[in-house]
This record gives structure tokens, C-alpha cells and sequence, in this order.
């Protein structure tokens, strides 16, 4: 049965009164909000066995070893590993009978001063679940939602303790950690869009489970996860990629999914604008076709899904955006290079179905505004029924009447670009 949630006075509290759980406290670059919680609560001496921030560049280096990036997936795991081996060699002889050892680490950027730049971070810990255990690690990304910089540090105070308290106590119901992460928060304040279970511990997570129930619970817009099965940070992915994504149910990928990602390929190449860019191709399953009109997701549907599209070399963004506008936003705002949509032509008829945009204060125009506005294109694979019937191409689209004009304009403009190069067979 889920514990109910518990405030984070509490969860600190219950933490420094265990006895089992000693360690260190490596945080760098929003003050030392996750152990100044340990502090406050009272009996931090029976948790804290270091608490320490190297903000300076050189000093986390000759600590930690040299970074190109300080706020990034590789610097938090040279932190994770330096500190658990320290207070092994240190503190090992004396209490590895009788103590769990862990290190908690994050590295983030809050709000500067100017209030201009990307809010976020990687935290993690690394921890044995009993003594003399093999460690266990937990990874993630966060993005800080609040305005303002105090807030945000606030938030991540509680979300580090989530965390520890995760770790500690819930980790043989890894479900219900990635649930009491939320503790004490909101999905307005806080975005976990990358979450990875390892170690002895985890030995029997699948992390995409893990990447799905991020997206079901609103910690994440979307997540996305690799060809080798391993979930990947979707910032990084995108960062400085154009990037092409096909949608699909992919219940089985047929033929007809890979030719009209291959055909989109090469025309999306053919682009000025992709010229010499590294290119992200993506397969897209939303939240909406994964519950197909239920209430849960079918796990085991999901993971066969997923495997045959990591069979076939695709890495796979699940996505909680149904309207393509959103999936656009999301998108471009971790890239600035190209992005491309791939359609079949019966989505086009439903790209211009009105009843999909009642929520946009402008309909249907709003939404091509949107998706539009940095010159995305939609790549649309023709459609042949039967053998004797004409072939359904951009060209041959009858949508509304009072639409058709709308219609006709997109496809002048280039946003709409048809594969020509698509397989007869």
C-alpha cells in the first residue's frame, strides 16, 4: 500500500534518526539547500558525515577531475563516485558493519541575476541499501519552474530530500519513489525529465517503466529513451540537432513506418538548413495512444513496443502533447535547428480538423501559428488504399471548404513537402 506523503521536516527527521544511513552531502551551485534540511531538523550528526560545496571552477576540478560542463550528467557522477569512495576508505574499517554509507551530489543553475538563463540541474545518490552492500544509484535532471531564485532553491531543498528519503526507505517499490519525488511540491514548480535506477538494488527496474510513469505522473512533458534501452536527457539530445519525429501507435512497426521515415530522411537532408547538422531522428508514442482509450497503460504492450523499436535502432520520445503545435514547442525550445514532422496523409485531414484546437483562443489558425513559426515542415507519405485506387498525396487533399484555402497556402509556402520517394511497395 502507497505511504502517504509525508512533509519534508519529517522525512529529514526520520533520516538523521536512523542509524543505518551515514554520508556526505555534495551540492554545487544554489547554496546548500538539500543537507541544510538535515541541519535544520536537528540530529544531522548521526547523517552528516560531510557537507561541502566547491564552487569554484578549480577547486572542483582538482577535486572532482576537469569538466567541459559543470552543470552535467558526467560531473555529477564524478562527484556521486568521489565522495561514496572517500567515505568507504575513510569511515569503512571503523562502521562497514553497521552503516549504509551514501553520498548525495547535485550541480545546478538557478535564476541569475539577469533572470535570462535555462534553470536546472543534475542530482543523484549513490547508496548501499544495507551494510556492506554493493552500491545502488539513482540519477536524475531537474528543471526549476519558479520565478524567482529563493523559490527555486526551496525547491530543490524538498526534492533532494524526496530523493534521500526515496532511497532510504522506498526503493523496493521504485514506482512509489518516483511518486513521493512530488512530495510537497507541484509539477509547477518542478520537471524531472530524466530518471535512471542502477546498482544491486535496481537490478530488476526497467528504466523506460521508469521514463513512462514520469510523463503519466506530469513530472514531464516527455521522455525519451535509446536504442540500447537506456534513458537518455532530452535537452542534451536535441541541443544544437535538427531533429526529424515520426508519430505512431508502432503496434507492430510495420514497412509503411520505416519507409516514411527514410523517405522523410533523405528529404530532409535535402534541406539548406540541415546542411552538415547532426540530425536526431525520433519515434514518437504519445500518452494518448499508449492508454487507447483506457485509464492505465498495458506495461507489457508498452514494452514490446519499445523493443521493437530498439530493434530496430529508434530512439523513442514518449510525449504527454497530443496537438503537434505543442510537440513543436517542446521541441524547439531545446533546439534551434530544423525540426520535421512526419504524417501520413490521413493525419493531415486530422491536422485540420477544428475540434482539436476549442482550447486555442485563435483555432486552427493559432495552432498553424504555432506550429509553423520557425519554419517546421511536415513530410506527408502518400496514401493508396487499393491497388485501383488513386494515390492520395499533398496534392490531392480536400479538407473543409472554408479551410481549403488555408490549405492550398501551406502547401505554396513549403510547409508541407511530399515524399515523392516512398517505396510502391
Amino acid at each position: 500500500m502507497k505511504e502517504a506523503a509525508i512533509d519534508t521536516h519529517s522525512k529529514a527527521l526520520r533520516i538523521n534518526l536512523d542509524p543505518r544511513w551515514y554520508g556526505t552531502f555534495a551540492e554545487i551551485g544554489a547554496g546548500q539547500e538539500v543537507v541544510r534540511w538535515f541541519f535544520r531538523v536537528g540530529g544531522a550528526a548521526g547523517t552528516v558525515a560531510k557537507s561541502m560545496s566547491a564552487y569554484d571552477m578549480k577547486v572542483s576540478d582538482a577535486i572532482y577531475g576537469h569538466a567541459d560542463r559543470y552543470v552535467s550528467r558526467n560531473r555529477l557522477q564524478a562527484m556521486l563516485d568521489r565522495e561514496f569512495d572517500l567515505d568507504v576508505e575513510r569511515l569503512g574499517q571503523e562502521r562497514a558493519d553497521t552503516t549504509s554509507f551514501f553520498a548525495f551530489a547535485d550541480t545546478v543553475v538557478a535564476r541569475s541575476y539577469r533572470g535570462t538563463n535555462e534553470c536546472h540541474g543534475w542530482m543523484g545518490i549513490k547508496f548501499q541499501s544495507r551494510a556492506n552492500d554493493q552500491p545502488s544509484q539513482i540519477v536524475m535532471h531537474v528543471r526549476m519552474l519558479d520565478e524567482e531564485a529563493s523559490a527555486q532553491q526551496e525547491a530543490l531543498g524538498i526534492v533532494g530530500v524526496n530523493l534521500c528519503y526515496g532511497a532510504f526507505f522506498l526503493s523496493h517499490v521504485p514506482e512509489e519513489l518516483v511518486e513521493s519525488l512530488l512530495d510537497n511540491l507541484t509539477t509547477r514548480r518542478i520537471e524531472i525529465d530524466m530518471l535512471e535506477f542502477s546498482g544491486i538494488e535496481f537490478r530488476n527496474v526497467d528504466n523506460r517503466i521508469m521514463a513512462l510513469k514520469l510523463v503519466q505522473l506530469g513530472l514531464s512533458g516527455a521522455a525519451m529513451f535509446g536504442p540500447n534501452r537506456e534513458v537518455l536527457q532530452p535537452s542534451d539530445m536535441l541541443h544544437n540537432k535538427a531533429v526529424l519525429v515520426e508519430r505512431g501507435s508502432f503496434r507492430p512497426v510495420t514497412y509503411v513506418n520505416l519507409d516514411m521515415l527514410e523517405c522523410a530522411l533523405a528529404k530532409f537532408k535535402e534541406d539548406p538548413a540541415v546542411a552538415d547538422k547532426p540530425i536526431l531522428t525520433l519515434m514518437e508514442l504519445t500518452m494518448r495512444n499508449l492508454l487507447a482509450g483506457g485509464t492505465e497503460v498495458d506495461r507489457r504492450d508498452f514494452l514490446a513496443r519499445a523493443d521493437i523499436l530498439a530493434a530496430c535502432g529508434m530512439t523513442v520520445l514518449i510525449s504527454d502533447y497530443f496537438e503537434y503545435y505543442r510537440l513543436a514547442s517542446y521541441l524547439s525550445w531545446r533546439t534551434r535547428e530544423r525540426i520535421g514532422i512526419v504524417l501520413g496523409v490521413p493525419s493531415i485531414y486530422e491536422l485540420f480538423d477544428e475540434k482539436y484546437y476549442t482550447d486555442l483562443p485563435g483555432g486552427i489558425l493559432e495552432n498553424f501559428g504555432r506550429l509553423l513559426k520557425n519554419d517546421l515542415k511536415v513530410y506527408v507519405y502518400p496514401l493508396q488504399r487499393s491497388p485501383t485506387e488513386e494515390l492520395q498525396t499533398i496534392h490531392t487533399v480536400k479538407v473543409k471548404d472554408d479551410l481549403q484555402p488555408l490549405y492550398d497556402y501551406l502547401v505554396r509556402r513549403g510547409s508541407f513537402v511530399q515524399l515523392d520517394n516512398y517505396n510502391p511497395k
